[in-house]
């Protein structure tokens, strides 16, 4: 199994799943070249894909999907809602848009979509299961029960840790955006995302820490304050890796 954050961040987030011979990606909110040469970069091409999978519609998760589905005709996979709220959904070719309530079968892998509480038209994260669990969870207000129910079990999570709240506070940003990402439909604070995994009983052997803010996050902030949390609750054997906008970061597992 490989999984390959291309980019993740403020300014657009795409992952590659590499799991029981097939390929996958999760969001596509960066160009269409460069997830092009991003996999060209890890041995993998666009017409590799089996399908894409997106979360939610904000520009950030969804920049590329056009060119993508317009050249290469990949299967895209979201909710119903989700589809309707895209800018670019008249752009996309019909054949190549599959709606997704709960789960599908894509060979041997099952994808499940579950529900998040972010301020979009009907958000999700996905559970990629093979002969191990696979998580993408991002753009999340709070962890509630249903959520923590999802993420138990996974072997490896790709999973937000979007701001510091001082940071937050004390930062530029007007406070009617800072109000938006501190909501229950916002974005998880890096602490929350250390209490998330502190708080499930199944807790997995790999986390890559995703969607850190530019303007309201550090990456040594995010890591050492999730690392110092898990540290403190006794918590051992759970690796942190830190995405970035910028390079692909890649593990085999």
């Amino acid at each position: 199994m490989k999984i390959s954050v291309l980019a993740s961040g403020s300014k657009g987030n795409c992952s590659f799943i590499e799991m029981e011979g097939s390929c996958l990606l999760v969001d596509a909110g960066i160009s269409a070249r460069r997830i092009k040469q991003e996999l060209g970069n890890i041995g993998h091409s666009i017409e590799d894909l089996d399908g894409i999978f997106i979360t939610h519609e904000h520009i950030d998760h969804i920049k590329g999907l056009a060119t993508l589905a317009k050249k290469y005709r990949i299967p895209l996979y979201s909710r119903p809602d989700t589809f309707r709220a895209m800018s670019c959904y008249n752009e996309l070719p019909v054949e190549c848009i599959n709606p997704i309530i709960d789960q599908i079968r894509l060979d041997k892998l099952t994808v499940r979509a579950f529900s998040i509480p972010h301020d979009a038209a009907d958000p999700v994260g996905y559970s990629i299961i093979g002969s191990i669990k696979c998580v993408v969870a991002t753009d999340i207000g709070f962890v509630d029960s249903k959520l923590r129910k999802e993420l138990e079990a996974a072997r490896v999570m790709v999973l937000e840790a979007n701001h510091d709240v001082d940071m937050l506070r004390n930062g530029d940003y007007p406070w009617p955006l800072k109000q938006r990402i501190l909501s229950n439909r916002g974005h998880l604070s890096n602490t929350d995302t250390a209490w998330a995994l502190v708080n499930l009983k199944q807790r997995p052997q790999t986390v890559f820490l995703a969607h850190l803010s530019q303007s309201n996050n550090l990456p040594d902030l995010a890591i050492n304050t999730v690392q110092q949390i898990l540290d403190q609750q006794g918590v051992k054997n759970l690796e942190l890796i830190l995405t970035n906008q910028d390079r692909c970061v890649s593990v085999d597992f």
